[in-house]
């Protein structure tokens, strides 16, 4: 509502465009020129200078919904990927996570957009341990954190989690030391410049600024 407010404030002044930069928006449907960007690049450079075994790792969907994500980072990294679904024998029991792939001795990154009380993710790393794998990373796009988000993941066995500051974190990062955050202001930033110079701005669908 706040952003309908300045967005009226700025047409009501004569300005010629408006631009809205909006980094979380989880739902939303638009009828005007939309740009959509994506994490993946800033992702893909994270991990290959974060992690040095990335070589040897296997990128991870904690849900059967994020497969076509992670396969597409998979592509890029040329590495392998694994899926794990949610199991369930009767509407009375609980689910249970089944892993499809092989971990074993590699290094496990589940990728995923959001997390918000991270049980998922959690679990997931848990799987992941018991199946083998010799280290798990998480990176999220969007790190929602409610609830008992954080007492989790200082619980959980991961390495690191990493999400962007499309939510600022900074408050959370004090909580919990296992938190990285990728900057992506450079991004949304080349976003607007592109915009409004009239350039492509699907180029930032696969690279990330210099």
């Amino acid at each position: 509502m706040e952003l309908l407010i300045m967005i009226n404030a700025c047409k009501i002044a004569s300005s010629s465009r408006v631009t809205a930069v909006i980094p979380c928006f989880p739902y939303g449907f638009f009828d005007i020129a939309v740009d959509n960007l994506y994490a993946e690049p800033a992702v893909l450079q994270w991990i290959r200078e974060n992690i040095p075994e990335w070589k040897n790792c296997i990128i991870v969907s904690p849900d059967a919904g994020g497969a076509k994500r992670v396969t597409s980072i998979a592509d890029r990294l040329n590495v392998d990927f694994a899926l794990i679904h949610k199991e369930r024998k009767k509407a009375n029991e609980v689910d249970r996570m089944v892993l499809v792939g092989d971990v074993k001795d590699r290094v496990a990154i589940l990728v995923d957009d959001m997390a918000d009380t991270c049980g998922t993710i959690c679990h997931a790393a848990d799987k992941l341990i018991d199946a083998g794998a010799v280290k798990v990373y998480a990176i999220l796009t969007h790190g929602i954190f409610s609830g008992p988000a954080i007492s989790r993941i200082n619980s959980a066995p991961f390495e690191a989690v990493v999400v962007t500051n499309t939510i600022p974190q900074e408050e959370k990062m004090k909580a919990c030391p296992k938190i990285q955050v990728i900057d992506i202001s450079m991004i949304l930033a080349e976003a607007i410049r592109r915009t409004h110079n009239g350039e492509s701005v699907s180029y930032l669908f696969s690279h990330v600024p210099l």
